[in-house]
């Protein structure tokens, strides 16, 4: 083989590889399922221990690719104000299939209204993450419109809409945003369960435009 063909041969095996990496790492966009279970523990009136474990699936809903669990205490300062400091430890798997670890302390802060005959919920979180790629923080306000749907419709249940965006330390921006609908559901006194659909779109993760259907179980003791 000339020099020529081997220049040819070498430069079409690199952009082939090229591409397929590329492709890779271009694409945004993924469907996946995000699957939370609260467990309530009741200390008195005013406190409450909460246990929250999460699975995610990812890559079209083909692949666990992050698992975490949580603990917090929930102070209930009165009817209408709640607060919350947790941590989270999270282990999560990226498309190349690496493993990354986080400990996510947080502080949550929640304001509930009635509004005629909807409620409007205000909840403001500050993480601070603990990673190897570097530590950072962010701020997550959102609002909650929920409204008791129809029994004839659902008994027992309730139809709500969040927007949520984040403010992120390293992007110094708001550089995430997820609206998502769902409805809530009460099972039984012990359970209620909420399924929805979010819409995440980030412009600087990868995958950050994501598509997801998730559950959260709520089990009261």
């Amino acid at each position: 083989m000339g020099f020529l063909a081997k220049i040819i041969l070498f430069s079409a095996l690199f952009l082939t590889r090229a591409a397929s990496a590329s492709a890779q790492v271009v694409d945004r966009e993924d469907l996946e399922s995000w699957n939370d279970f609260l467990l309530t523990i009741p200390i008195n009136k005013k406190i409450d221990i909460v246990v929250q474990p999460t699975l995610r699936f990812g890559q079209n809903i083909t692949r666990l690719i992050e698992g975490r669990v949580g603990a917090g205490v929930v102070f209930k300062v009165n009817k209408t104000v709640t607060v919350l400091p947790s941590y989270t430890y999270i282990e999560t798997r990226n498309i190349l299939g690496v493993f990354h670890y986080e400990h996510r302390y947080g502080l949550r802060g929640v304001l509930k209204f009635p509004i005629r005959s909807f409620a409007l919920i205000h909840r403001s979180i500050y993480e601070y993450r603990v990673r190897r790629s570097g530590n950072s923080w962010r701020y997550r306000p959102s609002i909650t419109l929920e409204k008791e749907l129809p029994k004839k419709l659902l008994s027992n249940a309730k139809f709500f809409i969040t927007e949520e965006p984040f403010y992120v330390s390293t992007t110094r921006k708001f550089s995430r945003n997820r609206l998502s609908l769902g409805v809530s559901k009460v099972i039984n006194p012990h359970l209620t369960l909420d399924i929805y659909y979010l819409r995440q779109n980030d412009r600087f993760s990868l995958p950050g435009d994501l598509n997801v259907i998730g559950t959260t179980w709520k089990f009261h003791l």
